[in-house]
């Protein structure tokens, strides 16, 4: 019996060391795993920082840039457009092209020193354009300084041209969308994550269009490009301080160079093999393979034939996207063309354009709700295809009621209206009548978006899921560049109101 029961007491304790141990390794592993989430997050939450510094930057730039360019640098109206869209269009391309050099040609830390340099070089100089130097006097005869217009107008246009590419690379480099690791994902916390995504960085450019475009049109007029300046400055303190941890690197499997390769190698080889030999294959793209005579092996092609089946979802992009571009554009100039009084008090021109984001930051919370009730149901690959359908038919919807608008707004009287110490002669239609456009709009963009995003990042295979978003990019930029040539062409046969009414020369 003591035999039996110092075997028991043994027993008891052995069972009891090996439970304290185990305790002691789920402690451990516990806290080793609480400071990897924190890191995560802490990523994460910087990374969403600088997103939001650098779309209030670049919304900063765009909200108010038609009225400076007619005000200042006297322009016609179309040409503001246009330069306009054509901002917003080289901002959308520059991620692609700076992609495309940080895995090839530079290293992604030099490459990101160098966009925060053009950056900050970019948001610099657009006070030095828009300081009023012929306000600034030593005397009450002579003049400090003077920027004369040609050479205003280069530099404008160089500031443009440098806070896009820094843009592209802040966007490509620091903020890809591969950076909020995503992978695991399922379609509907990735629906739900483009969502509210969207939702942040419209709900940033709702308070930039508020108060950067009241503070440039009324407050202080040149000096209203100083914000964006500062809030590229802040983007940029912010990667310094976690420069080490927010650099993603993404995988090298594939890239956009091997997916055009692919393409232009089927069809050159399906031309050749069509005219010659007739043979017929299940898919163009396979001409492409190694064992059908190309140079690309299966997976590389595969992955290619996953991207084609989107071409026709990126090709109603750049309708969609020359739909939406009227909100910087023709719809700004009908904004700054009709009666922005309102209660004695003058309306920024940007104002409306939170007509069109109100309905998105509305939609969202209700779509979250919609979208948890589809996607416990069986069918779940419908949603984001009706969202699409009824995105596009509002935006299109949007365009005829501006098109109505407008010849409604053309049937009041003219008034004068001072805008940025400039005095036009506008139509005394009030603004509001434009609200129906802006909210249709907006509609479409809480739909369209966030699917479109999902569809174009759900459907690939994972390693291709970065070509797919540059893809989008490019079609998206495509379609602000076709905005600002259906501008183009719309002038082409009418005259411009806002010439006339300024008596301006269009240079």
């Amino acid at each position: 019996m003591p035999d039996a029961d110092r075997r028991d007491t043994q027993e008891k304790g052995f069972l009891s060391h090996m439970a304290d141990k185990e305790q002691g390794a789920g402690r451990s592993s516990r806290a080793g795993k609480l400071p990897e989430a924190g890191k995560k997050l802490h990523e994460a939450v910087c990374v969403l920082l600088v997103e939001l510094c650098e779309r209030f930057t670049f919304f900063g730039i765009v909200c108010n840039m038609i009225l400076f360019c007619t005000a200042r640098l006297g322009y016609c109206s179309h040409q503001a457009a246009m330069v306009n869209m054509g901002f917003v269009g080289t901002s959308t391309l520059t991620p692609v092209l700076v992609g495309w050099l940080a895995e090839y040609l530079v290293g992604r830390t030099k490459l990101v020193c160098i966009c925060m340099f053009l950056h900050f070089l970019g948001t610099a100089l657009l006070p030095v354009v828009s300081f009023p130097f012929e306000d600034v006097h030593i005397d009450r005869r002579h003049v400090l300084l003077t920027l004369p217009k040609r050479e205003q107008k280069i530099v404008f246009y160089f500031a443009l041209l440098t806070a896009s590419l820094g843009i592209g690379g802040i966007r490509a480099i620091v903020c890809p969308l591969s950076a909020y690791s995503l992978e695991d994902c399922g379609p509907k916390e990735l629906l739900s994550f483009f969502n509210w995504f969207h939702w942040l960085v419209n709900l940033n450019s709702a308070v930039v269009f508020v108060s950067i475009s009241y503070i440039q049109q009324s407050v202080a007029r040149n000096l209203g490009f100083l914000i964006p300046f500062v809030s590229g400055l802040m983007a940029m303190i912010t990667i310094h301080m976690v420069r080490g941890e927010m650099i993603y690197k993404p995988k090298t499997d594939s890239s956009l160079l091997t997916t055009f390769g692919v393409i232009f190698s089927a069809l050159k080889t399906c031309c050749v093999r069509y005219r010659y030999l007739g043979t017929a294959m299940a898919s163009w793209l396979d001409h492409a393979k190694e064992n059908h005579g190309g140079h690309y092996s299966e997976i590389q092609v595969e992955g290619t034939k996953s991207l084609a089946r989107l071409f026709p979802l990126f090709t109603f992009q750049i309708l969609y996207r020359t739909c939406i571009m009227q909100i910087p554009s023709g719809y700004y100039l009908q904004t700054m063309n009709s009666n922005l009084h309102f209660g004695g008090f003058v309306l920024p021109v940007a104002v409306m354009n939170v007509i069109s984001i109100v309905p998105l930051l509305i939609l969202v919370p209700i779509l979250e709700c919609i979208n948890s009730w589809l996607f416990s149901s069986k069918d779940t690959g419908h949603s984001p295809t009706i969202y699409l359908v009824v995105g596009h038919l509002s935006a299109a919807l949007s365009v005829m009621a501006a098109g109505f608008s407008e010849i409604h707004r053309k049937r009041f009287p003219q008034v004068e209206q001072t805008l940025s110490e400039e005095l036009l002669l506008v139509s005394s239609m009030p603004c509001f009548h434009l609200a129906p456009q802006y909210i249709l709009l907006g509609v479409a963009e809480a739909l369209v978006t966030p699917s479109c995003s999902l569809l174009s990042f759900w459907l690939v295979p994972e390693r291709m899921r970065g070509i797919s978003m540059h893809f989008l990019a490019l079609f998206n930029g495509a379609g602000c560049f076709m905005g600002a040539l259906f501008v183009q062409t719309a002038h082409a046969g009418t005259q411009d109101e806002c010439c006339n009414s300024q008596k301006s020369s269009c240079s």
